[in-house]
């Protein structure tokens, strides 16, 4: 029987690449760890995963149809595990980014019940940030 461990990597379709690298880099805080520019590929590092971007017009993006849009996006959401920290200073973060966030809410992740809040990548995909409480 296989056991599951932790999320290795998610896989993000896009054609608003600078956003989305903008996004994922400067205002969540993932490294760019590597990039496969014939494959339109960039991988950045989240925690003890990646989150793979790729271009539509690469060799994987081409096997995907159309860009994700407000219709159609790639996925239903991304939850990302962050540091504990007081939930007002989390939204003032997001807010000096440009960043609608919120309200906080308990809701159940993978280590049980923990305050979490939505928002929108620049693709419009939903990102759940989620954290133990803060100490």
């Amino acid at each position: 029987m296989l056991k599951i461990v932790a999320i290795d990597h998610l896989v993000l379709r896009t054609d608003n690449l600078e956003p989305m690298l903008q996004f994922y880099g400067d205002v969540l805080g993932c490294t760019l760890e590597r990039e496969d520019l014939e494959l339109g590929l960039y991988q950045l590092r989240a925690g003890t995963g990646l989150i793979d971007l790729v271009t539509l017009d690469g060799t994987l993006g081409k096997q995907g149809g159309p860009a994700p849009s407000a219709k159609g996006n790639n996925l239903d959401h991304l939850c990302l595990q962050i540091e504990p920290e007081e939930e007002t200073k989390i939204l003032q973060y997001l807010e000096a980014q440009g960043i609608e966030a919120g309200p906080f809410k308990e809701r159940y992740g993978a280590q049980g019940f923990g305050p979490s809040l939505y928002l929108q990548d620049p693709d419009g995909n939903t990102v759940e940030l989620r954290c133990h409480r803060y100490s």
